[in-house]
Formats: structure tokens, C-alpha cells, sequence
């Protein structure tokens, strides 16, 4: 089974991969986890956004995305792995990706905790506010395009509470339409 985990920056997605993971291995089943922000394009060919006088690296935009290599490690993990499981904010950007996946989860936030979780997020420093904003607003752009196509059914989660695990694996187990 493929997995594909989308949502904004700060919502779970990891969290949510790692207790499907878990689950799997701990069921006997093999299975790994393919973070999407593993396969960007180095600093120099990913575009820039300026603000003023600022200027920072364009990380919200899919042409920082590798797609082309994100489905050749899809691809290839499939023949490996009982399970795979995908996460990342344009994870569903691509349909040449999402036609990989078996099942599609989706991490939910309010903007208003975005805001204060991408603010305390100091992993790469300190981030200008307007910056921030670029996030969420990218996140509306290129993030939801998933909900454009009705053909995949997807299961979305709030990532302001724990997740109900039990929803989430009933989900997983429940046959394609």
C-alpha cells in the first residue's frame, strides 16, 4: 500500500507517518517513510521570493520540488516495502505522483496555529512574519489541489488534537472504490 500524507508546514504530517509506520512494523509488515522535503533541488536552482529588501529561498513553490526523482524513489521503495508511506506540503501537487497512491490522508490546521507553531519552529533559524505568511498562502495555492479532483477520496485530520489512530488504520484498511 502507498500512502500519501499532505498539509501545511507544522500540522503533523510527520507525526501522523511515524504512527502509521509503527503500526505496520509492529503488525510484521515492512514499511518506510518518504519525506517529500528530502527531494528539493539544491539552493541554487529553487527560485526566490523577495519582500522588500528581503530575500529568501522559494521552499513553498513546486518548482523546488524533484518530482521527477520523488517518483522514481515512490517507484522503487514500492518494490521493496509492504508499505510506503509519503508526507509533505506538496505532496499532492503532482498527479504523475498521485496516481501512486492507495490512500490519501490530509492534516488539517487553523491558520491562526500555523502561525503560532511556524513562529516557535526555530529548526533553520529565525523566519520573517512575511515569510510565514508566504507559507500559508502557498499552502492555499498549491497545497489543497488534491480537493480539485474528485476521483480520490481522501481522509482529513485534525492536526490540533492527537490523532485517532483507529480512524486513520480503518480508513487504510477499507477497499478502493
Amino acid at each position: 500500500m502507498t500512502i500519501g500524507i499532505g498539509g501545511i508546514s507544522r500540522s503533523g504530517k510527520s507525526t501522523l507517518a511515524a504512527l502509521i509506520f509503527s503500526f505496520f512494523t509492529e503488525g510484521g509488515q515492512t514499511a518506510t517513510i518518504l519525506t517529500q522535503d528530502d527531494y528539493v533541488f539544491p539552493e541554487e536552482k529553487i527560485p526566490k521570493i523577495q519582500n522588500g529588501k528581503d530575500i529568501e529561498i522559494n521552499w513553498e513553490t513546486p518548482e523546488s520540488i524533484d518530482f521527477q526523482r520523488y517518483r522514481q524513489e515512490i517507484l522503487a521503495a514500492q518494490q521493496q516495502f509492504d508499505n510506503v508511506i509519503t508526507e509533505g506540503l506538496l505532496n499532492f501537487y503532482a498527479e504523475g505522483i498521485n496516481c501512486l497512491f492507495d490512500k490519501f490522508l490530509f492534516v488539517e490546521i487553523s491558520k491562526s496555529t500555523f502561525l503560532s507553531r511556524k513562529a516557535a519552529d526555530k529548526r533553520w533559524g529565525a523566519v520573517p512574519d512575511w515569510y510565514i505568511e508566504h507559507i500559508w498562502t502557498s499552502y492555499k495555492q498549491f497545497g489543497l489541489t488534491i480537493f480539485n479532483n474528485a476521483k480520490y477520496e481522501v481522509l482529513r485530520l485534525s492536526g490540533e488534537t492527537d490523532f485517532d489512530i483507529d480512524k486513520v488504520i480503518d480508513f487504510l484498511r477499507k477497499s478502493r472504490n
